[in-house]
C-alpha cells in the first residue's frame, strides 16, 4: 500500500466565489487557481498518486447534471495536462446537501473507495481542503490533513497554507 493524496476541487484546484465565478456548473465556469498545475506537477513527479474528491450537491439540487460535471472534469484535467500535470482519479458526491448518504463529505467514502481501488493506505495519505467538511473527512478516514486558507479559519488540519503549491514541501515531508 502507497501513500496518496487526495485534492478537495473547489477552492483548491479551481476558483469558486471570485470576480469570474459563484459556482462551477459549465466547463467555461472552470478556472484553475495559481500554481496549482506546478504543485500537482511536483506531487506526480514524486511518483505520489493524486486524487480529486469533490461533493458536488448541485447535480442533486438540479443545477447541473452530471453530463456537465464530466465535461467540466475533462476540462480540469485538460487544463493541468497543458502544464505537466495530472489527476489519477476523481470522486465525486452527486447528492444534495443533508441528504444523508455515505459519500457526502465530512463521510468519508469517496476516500475509502479511492483507497480501495488504487491500494492507498489512508493513515500515510493526506486530505487537502479549503472547508471543515474536507478536513473532517481527512480526519475520519485516518489521514493527515492540510488546511488552505488562513491560520485563523483552519478547523483543526494538521498543517495550513495559503494555496496548495505553498503545502506541497509540507505534504513531501510529511
Amino acid at each position: 500500500m502507497k501513500k496518496g493524496i487526495f485534492l478537495d476541487r473547489d477552492g483548491v484546484i479551481n476558483e469558486v466565489v471570485s470576480h469570474r465565478v459563484k459556482y462551477v456548473n459549465k466547463p467555461q465556469e472552470f478556472y484553475l487557481l495559481d500554481g496549482v498545475a506546478e504543485a500537482i506537477r511536483q506531487l506526480n513527479e514524486t511518483g505520489l498518486p493524486t486524487f480529486v474528491v469533490t461533493n458536488q450537491g448541485g447535480i442533486g439540487l438540479g443545477f447541473m447534471k452530471e453530463t456537465a460535471l464530466h465535461r467540466i472534469h475533462e476540462k480540469m484535467k485538460k487544463d493541468l495536462a497543458k502544464e505537466g500535470a495530472a489527476i489519477d482519479d476523481i470522486a465525486y458526491c452527486p447528492h444534495k446537501p443533508k441528504a444523508g448518504c455515505r459519500c457526502r463529505k465530512p463521510e468519508v467514502q469517496m476516500l475509502q473507495d479511492l483507497a480501495e481501488k488504487h491500494d492507498i493506505s489512508l493513515p500515510d495519505s493526506i486530505m487537502v481542503g479549503d472547508r471543515e467538511p474536507d478536513i473532517s473527512a481527512g480526519k475520519k478516514a485516518g489521514c493527515k490533513t492540510v488546511f488552505i486558507g488562513e491560520k485563523r479559519d483552519n478547523p483543526g488540519a494538521d498543517a495550513v497554507f495559503p494555496d496548495l503549491l505553498s503545502a506541497v514541501p509540507w505534504i513531501l515531508a510529511n
